[in-house]
């Protein structure tokens, strides 16, 4: 955190640290988040690890547990799942302002990347180096994502609650043996957690 910023606990959590709200952050936040977006490959759920290492582990500005509930949430209602992240990190950030910012930072760096596709799409998709490198940039994609889910289900095995990781391997299961829908998976686990986990104990 820089000079400028309130070293204020969040949460109880003395690791979240609030900005100060002024050009700078909008700034960092826009440099950051348009950063985190230009490399969002393979799928809305890669900003996931680029996320948590960003806000969560450099800037300190969010816990775990708001990723978590921000992604639950941009998953569970329309429009693109990057977006609507950083429009509500933005927004729990500085509200309105930061909303606008984390959205235009968002939008622009895939607007800016489709344009230039569209414009030489014959040179680019025939183009065996550029195939190459991003299949290799999907790889690098799919092994954050996993680094970030064992790091997350390592985090509440620690906590020895038995309820959360049961939806954890529920769902997992759900998903990968009997295909279920995302969807309906995160509408459950939704459901759940509203009726079970009302105690103080499950944070």
């Amino acid at each position: 955190m820089s000079n400028e910023e309130k070293n204020l606990i969040v949460d109880g959590d003395p690791e979240v640290q609030r900005p100060t709200i002024n050009a700078d952050f909008y700034w960092k936040l826009f440099k950051s988040t348009f950063v985190v977006s230009a490399f969002t490959v393979g799928g809305g759920y890669v900003i996931i690890p680029l996320l948590k290492a960003k806000f969560v582990d450099e800037y300190h500005w969010i816990s775990d547990k708001e990723t978590l509930d921000m992604i639950a949430i941009a998953q569970s209602t329309p429009g693109i799942m990057a977006v609507n992240t950083s429009i509500m990190l933005g927004y729990r950030m500085a509200g309105i302002s930061g909303a606008i910012v984390g959205a235009l930072a968002t939008v622009l760096p895939p607007l800016i990347i489709i344009t230039l596709v569209a414009m030489f799409y014959d040179l680019i998709a025939k183009n065996e180096y550029v195939q190459l490198v991003l299949k290799g940039m999907q790889c690098g994609a799919t092994a954050l994502l996993l680094n970030v889910a064992i790091d997350l289900l390592v985090k509440q095995c620690k906590k020895k609650l038995l309820l959360p990781i049961a939806i954890i391997v529920a769902t997992f299961v759900a998903n990968l043996a009997f295909g279920v829908n995302i969807m309906i998976l995160v509408a459950l686990d939704g459901l759940i957690g509203l009726m079970l986990m009302r105690e103080k104990i499950y944070g």
